[in-house]
């Protein structure tokens, strides 16, 4: 029995199809004595091996054996019942990783858009608790300058002069800070900013366009807008609170061989630093 390729497997009625070198990822487990026929657990029916376990469960025990990493839904809330599930296959180091729950929760992301009109003006802040989308939108913004002669701030076309474009103010890793409109400058020129926003090719002067397209792009990135309020009525200072539910860094089982031991498994935990 050891030495075949492909396993197939039903797990409480739900069908699994994996390789044997997947499931002897870790040597001591109920899954790889299987194999060699030590583990009466497992029932041989029709070339399919048995078990009566949760077989939606499993399905994130065979996600784990195959990239020896545990990430999880968003929604995913039966972490005790896993941690179960991996102690009966004599997965301990997954076992281990479930144990520490606080690490795999999602964790609600909260990004907030400060908008002003001043005459031909339109000022953007944004605030974001995670600095990595906060470093991420910020790629994504580019502001150009240029000169105009007689032309009005709300015109949607851009001068055909070249356009500079300008680095964002960034106060602090958590925020950015930029315009967008028409300044006076002398005599009948003026000094005009555009915004563009990828994957969006156009520039845009007028602030209420750019306002709009950037709560767009929020939404699309998967943001929920959950409130909006006039913070200045004087100042005319609107500001716009997004959230959502931002998925933990996967928990890594680094395997590795040991002389002498026989296969025998160890593990180790890394998690990504990014994001916080």
């Amino acid at each position: 029995m050891s030495n075949r390729e492909v396993v197939i497997l039903s797990v409480g009625g739900v069908r699994f199809v994996t390789r044997a070198s997947t499931l002897q990822q870790f040597p001591e487990s109920k899954l790889a004595r299987m194999l060699n026929d030590d583990d009466q657990e497992f029932k041989l029916v029709n070339g399919e091996f048995f078990v009566d376990r949760d077989g939606t469960l499993f399905t994130f025990i065979m996600d784990f054996l195959r990239t020896l990493q545990v990430s999880l839904p968003t929604d995913f809330s039966d972490y005790q019942r896993l941690q179960r599930e991996a102690e009966f296959y004599g997965l301990y180091p997954l076992a281990d990783l479930l144990s520490q729950e606080h690490l795999l929760k999602p964790r609600l992301e909260i990004l907030e858009v400060r908008f002003s009109l001043q005459e031909m003006q339109a000022f953007f802040r944004i605030f974001g608790s995670c600095s990595t989308t906060v470093e991420t939108l910020s790629e994504q913004i580019t502001v150009f300058a240029g000169q105009q002669s007689g032309q009005s701030w709300n015109s949607p076309f851009p001068s055909q002069k070249p356009l500079v474009p300008l680095p964002l103010e960034r106060p602090s890793h958590h925020d950015m800070v930029f315009q967008c409109g028409t300044d006076y400058s002398a005599g009948d020129q003026f000094v005009a900013r555009y915004v563009s926003i990828k994957p969006d090719n156009r520039k845009l002067i007028n602030g209420t366009n750019v306002l709009g397209l950037l709560l767009d792009t929020l939404l699309k990135d998967g943001f929920r807008l959950i409130s909006t309020r006039t913070v200045s009525s004087e100042e005319k200072v609107e500001c716009y609170s997004f959230e959502r539910m931002r998925r933990p860094p996967g928990l890594t089982v680094r395997v590795s061989q040991t002389p002498g031991s026989s296969g025998a498994a160890q593990a180790k935990r890394s998690q990504a630093q990014k994001g916080k």
